[in-house]
């Protein structure tokens, strides 16, 4: 079993403020950010890593949040010096760090740009400022026009919106507009997903009125003729690029890729060839107990290597959100499984009309792409894996 590309993710716990649709591992900070001893952890917290990836290229490193553009360029720069000097990074790898329009300036551009940084993705989410209120967010949509504006005068050559419709008392008229405004500053990626109340989050406690389904299709919809007609060919569920811009990174996870996962909260999935086994773990949450404990074994908080059918079902439930689809060829290499694990599955998927099955190629239907929950679900093992998710754009 020959193990697929590497890439690295990197975990910034903290932001200014927690939105209340946010799920992720977010902290709001309390005075300053510990940026010194966070980088200095996150370099313990790398080496730790090494053994099992040992002589092993780096290909993409996305830095993620929280809020990561929190950090000064010196910070980032000195971190990804550290990554440089503990294991191989490609020199075409695709360095990608999130950015919140209410903490960027000028001079912090530039500085990431001079520390490697050569992909940003701005979460801008809406660009209506009743709606960012809504969304608490911290910033409005000037500012986050000239956070666009600011990354391409920097030197940024890709950069990524992140964008939201179905937002609370949002019409398709609004989420038409929104769209439209987010093309309009010419980013190499969009990001476009629909607004979900996650559990654990204040808006899942206490939610928001929110569009109705006929109307989030007739968004959704709209929305998906707005970005064709504009260049942006949609090869994931959300993720929306123009020719030849795809988040490398993101891909990788996609299609089943590994990765190293540091910092608070980090998940992790390292493939070993030579016991053609696959592991997920994942680290302490909180950022002191992260903090205090990285580069120790207290710092992982869990880890599982995966059975047969839990391999089956991840592998499935990240290729099938491409629009490519996969070969059976690619299946075996990356999961190490004889196709007929997996083949019984895509025969009645097939019958169903959801796939089509040609040769060793695996493609959606237009109805297996439109209910693709219901399509995924056939491959759920008997009990649901945990902590199977990774952190796209």
């Amino acid at each position: 079993m020959i193990p697929p590309p590497l890439s690295l993710y990197i975990h910034f716990p903290w932001c200014v403020h927690k939105c209340p649709y946010c799920d992720f591992n977010s902290h709001a900070i309390r005075g300053e950010v510990p940026e010194t001893a966070y980088v200095d952890a996150l370099l313990r917290d790398l080496e730790q890593a090494l053994p099992a990836v040992w002589g092993r290229t780096v290909q993409t490193v996305f830095m993620g949040g929280g809020t990561p553009s929190l950090f000064s360029a010196r910070a980032i720069d000195r971190l990804l010096s550290g990554v440089r000097a503990r294991l191989p990074l490609s020199p075409a790898a695709e360095i990608t760090l999130e950015a919140n329009p209410g903490t960027l300036e000028q001079e912090k551009f530039a500085g990431y740009r001079q520390a490697g940084v050569n992909r940003l993705s701005i979460g801008v989410q809406s660009l209506n400022d009743a709606h960012l209120r809504a969304l608490e967010r911290i910033h409005d949509a000037a500012e986050a026009i000239r956070a666009a504006e600011t990354a391409r005068q920097a030197g940024f050559d890709e950069f990524n919106l992140d964008l939201m419709f179905g937002l609370p008392g949002q019409t398709t008229s609004q989420s038409s507009d929104d769209l439209l405004a987010a093309i309009e500053l010419q980013p190499t990626h969009l990001s476009w997903y629909q607004l979900t109340l996650e559990p654990n989050t204040r808006f899942y406690a206490r939610p928001p009125q929110l569009p109705d389904n006929d109307r989030l299709w007739d968004m959704q919809e709209q929305g998906h003729s707005q970005l064709a007609a504009h260049g942006y060919t949609q090869y994931e569920v959300s993720a929306f690029a123009q020719a030849g811009r795809r988040c490398r990174h993101n891909l990788n996870y996609w299609r089943f890729g590994d990765y190293i996962g540091i910092g608070a909260g980090a998940h992790g999935k390292i493939t070993d060839g030579g016991r053609a086994v696959i592991t997920r773990y994942w680290k302490q949450r909180h950022p002191q107990a992260w903090l205090e404990s990285a580069g120790s074994a207290r710092c992982l908080a869990g880890q599982r290597d995966l059975i047969a059918a839990e391999t089956v079902f991840e592998f499935a439930l990240n290729r099938l959100r491409l629009r490519e689809g996969f070969d059976l060829d690619a299946f075996e290499a990356a999961t190490g499984l004889q196709r007929d694990r997996v083949l019984p599955v895509l025969q009645v998927a097939a019958d169903d009309g959801l796939l089509l099955l040609e040769g060793d190629q695996v493609r959606h239907t237009r109805a297996g792409w439109r209910f693709l929950n219901d399509l995924l679900e056939r491959f759920l093992p008997e009990e649901t894996p945990h902590d199977a998710g990774n952190h796209p754009d």
